[in-house]
């Protein structure tokens, strides 16, 4: 209960705290602090043995986030969660461990802590990404990438190594339409917090739109400048309700709207296109946690919407939306090969949307975008082979297959071939070359000449990868690793936030292992997704 509902550790000396557990149990002996503490670190480090047994018998790579929180210190905290596939095909996604950095400056200790934590959950030499955000540095993006390459198979030279969270990517396109219409946005804000003051104005507010017959079934909300989704909500039910906002003043003298009809309407189309941003975003809060093929086809829409809207001929559209588009563009150019990879590996899609929408957004420089999708799926699939030790599911890349076709017949000729007068010699030629690459085409070829499946909407991918493994073994561990990317590396319950989140004064006066225990602790109960059967570990805590 402690660690579920985050209360202080302390609760159990305060005296109501004890009269009430007295109360349903009056032989109950008050615990102290340390016991309590003791208790929640005994937990943890058997929870952590669930998890690093579940991890270690995963068949693939693991992929990692880091997601930095503030404190009244000149310390940070650095949340490091993974993301893998376990060999039922569930998707896992786990706090592995939280720890404190100093801020701003915590390039040097983080380095370290990271390969630290990496040694810890047995993960050297299994990693596939690591996404951070951009309150990391460049240098420290390039310090990571050097350290983990030592111990960890270089995976496409370190471009699956993002500096790019999509949703604070989205939070801060949010923030920039708010602020541009700051004004309006105060005036909505002061007008639904009046009526929102008291039942009585708020009745007679209802009374008002009942009279007016105004359609909308929407309550107005009074926003939490926290989490932008909330300044959503709340602009668009005051929107819906604007003409009951223009004759309320009537009936409450003490109201005084000062929003125009012209300043309606901006606010009408700032939440058109706030809209977007918000369903782009929406989905990260879905449970259970989305696999990243769902991306590709959420971002390009959204670029897509942004690019037309920068375009508009109203000048109060393009105005708000032109820087807008510029700053989503650039994340769009940087991400858009790892959503795309993504989402041919969905048997719905494969190659054929990542064409149709490049063809869209990029034109007549489509084939190049396309190509080095492609090139890139298929340098992935052959580490794969080399890594695993396959031959028989070789590329057909020339460089790549040269040992091996030399070993076939018609690259052995000596000009006899051509020379003997059949008529038949070109042909002869074309068959072995037709065989050769039968023989050397790859599971990934096959694949993505197989038709489509059906575009149903309860399609369950994983099940489809589990289902399919034994047709593509090495594809499907391809699969595995390449559907648990994150994206973003927020929580669900942090996607709308404003700012980056901070560490209260009670928890940051805690030890870091006590922190750390009652934080992981709380996110592996709270899922639910470890195994049940495993030996306990046990931890005496000296206080």
């Amino acid at each position: 209960m402690i660690i579920l509902h985050d209360y202080p550790l302390h609760i159990v000396e305060h005296q109501g705290f004890i009269d009430f557990v007295r109360a349903l149990q009056p032989q109950f002996n008050p615990l102290s602090f340390n016991a309590i503490q003791g208790d929640c670190v005994t937990m943890y480090l058997r929870e952590k043995q669930n998890l690093l047994n579940l991890i270690d018998g995963i068949p693939g790579r693991v992929n990692l986030t880091l997601d930095l929180w503030t404190s009244n210190q000149t310390s940070a905290y650095v949340f490091l969660r993974g993301h893998f596939i376990d060999g039922d095909w569930n998707l896992h996604h786990p706090i592995l461990n939280v720890f404190m950095v100093p801020f701003p400056d915590s390039d040097g200790s983080l380095n370290q802590t990271i390969v630290n934590c990496l040694s810890d959950w047995h993960l050297k030499g299994r990693l596939f990404t690591l996404a951070l955000d951009k309150f990391f540095s460049n240098e420290t993006l390039g310090k990571l990438r050097s350290l983990l390459s030592v111990n960890n198979p270089v995976i496409l030279n370190g471009q699956l190594l993002s500096q790019n969270c999509y949703a604070r990517v989205l939070s801060r396109l949010a923030l920039d339409a708010l602020s541009a219409m700051r004004e309006s946005i105060d005036k909505v804000r002061e007008s639904v917090k009046y009526v929102k003051s008291s039942k009585s104005i708020e009745g007679n507010f209802l009374n008002l739109r009942q009279q007016l017959q105004v359609p909308s079934t929407m309550d107005l909300l009074i926003d939490d400048q926290n989490k932008w989704d909330t300044i959503y909500h709340m602009l668009v039910a005051a929107c819906e309700l604007k003409e009951v906002f223009a004759c309320f003043d009537a009936s409450n003298p003490d109201f005084r709207t000062t929003l125009t009809l012209d300043d309606w309407k901006q606010v009408e189309k700032l939440c058109a296109y706030l809209k977007y941003l918000y369903d782009a975003a929406n989905i990260l809060t879905f449970q259970p946690y989305p696999t990243a093929n769902v991306f590709f086809l959420e971002v390009s829409k959204l670029q897509v919407e942004l690019t037309c809207a920068a375009l508009s001929q109203d000048p109060f559209c393009s105005h708000l939306i032109t820087p807008l588009q510029e700053k989503f563009d650039q994340y769009w150019r940087e991400s858009c090969f790892v959503l795309a990879v993504a989402v041919v590996m969905d048997p719905r899609y494969k190659m054929k949307l990542v064409e149709s929408t490049f063809a869209k957004i990029f034109g007549e420089n489509a084939d190049q975008w396309i190509r080095i999708v492609e090139d890139g799926l298929h340098e992935l699939f052959l580490e794969y082979n080399i890594i695993q030790v396959l031959p028989f599911t070789a590329t057909n890349d020339d460089e790549g297959n040269e040992a091996m076709i030399k070993t076939e017949p018609f690259q052995e000729f000596d000009g006899s071939l051509f020379a003997a007068d059949d008529g038949l010699s070109d042909f002869e030629f074309y068959i072995s070359d037709f065989t050769c690459n039968q023989q050397f085409k790859t599971e990934l070829d096959e694949y993505l000449e197989e038709p489509l499946e059906p575009r149903v909407q309860e399609f369950d991918i994983l099940s489809w990868w589990r289902i399919n493994g034994l047709k593509y073994p090495t594809l499907s561990r391809l699969a595995s690793d390449i559907l648990c990317m994150p994206i973003s590396t927020l929580s669900a319950d942090a996607v709308f936030d404003t700012e980056i989140r901070k560490m209260d004064s009670y928890r940051s006066s805690l030890d870091s292992l006590t922190l750390e225990a009652l934080i992981c602790t709380k996110d592996w109960l709270q899922y639910k997704s470890l195994p049940i059967n495993v030996p306990n570990a046990l931890v005496k805590i000296e206080c």
